[in-house]
């Protein structure tokens, strides 16, 4: 089992385990259609019992080692996400969202980045999946950039879309290092 302890850093982030006092900043970041429209599992609109629930949740699937969802933190302020989840046969899902205000700055390929190796060196994985909405191209420029590559393309149902499905651009990266 990982320590709940754990901190992950990089040049301009501390990544750690979402805390229940982080409900409220996470139903502010949720409350921006832009954010939670690319998002696949998020309520919509975000209320703070959601949130709290969120939480609650990740941290007993961290207690399991099924899932490690990082609050990334800048000055002090919980900015975004970056996770991996649904753990299983050597591999999982990587994930992230950031605060619109914090878009373009390199900021989600320097958490995902940190992210993706705690999976390959702590966790000991051997491969990674992501995906994104077909509309947010950015966020594959962020999967390239951190060596995933194109795997193809599907329509996946959007919590925050009412259910619908939506375009939806899928990835894949090897581990490459002993």
């Amino acid at each position: 089992m990982i320590d709940r302890g754990l901190r992950l850093s990089t040049p301009r982030l501390t990544l750690r385990p979402f805390e229940p006092a982080d409900a409220p900043r996470l139903v502010e970041i949720q409350s921006n259609w832009n954010v939670t429209r690319m998002l696949r599992l998020a309520p919509w609109p975000p209320t703070p019992e959601a949130m709290v629930d969120w939480v609650d949740i990740h941290g007993k699937e961290w207690r399991a080692g099924a899932a490690y969802r990082f609050a990334c933190v800048m000055e002090g302020e919980v900015i975004g996400c970056a996770d991996i989840d649904a753990i299983a046969s050597g591999g999982a899902e990587l994930g992230y969202f950031f605060d619109e205000a914090h878009w373009g700055k390199g900021l989600a390929r320097e958490a995902a980045g940190a992210v993706r190796d705690f999976a390959f060196r702590t966790i000991g994985l051997d491969h990674l999946i992501a995906g994104h909405a077909a509309e947010n191209p950015a966020s594959g420029r962020v999967l390239l950039a951190l060596g995933f590559r194109h795997a193809g393309d599907t329509m996946k149902s959007s919590k925050p879309h009412g259910g619908r499905d939506v375009a939806y651009r899928l990835y894949r990266l090897e581990k490459a290092w002993p």
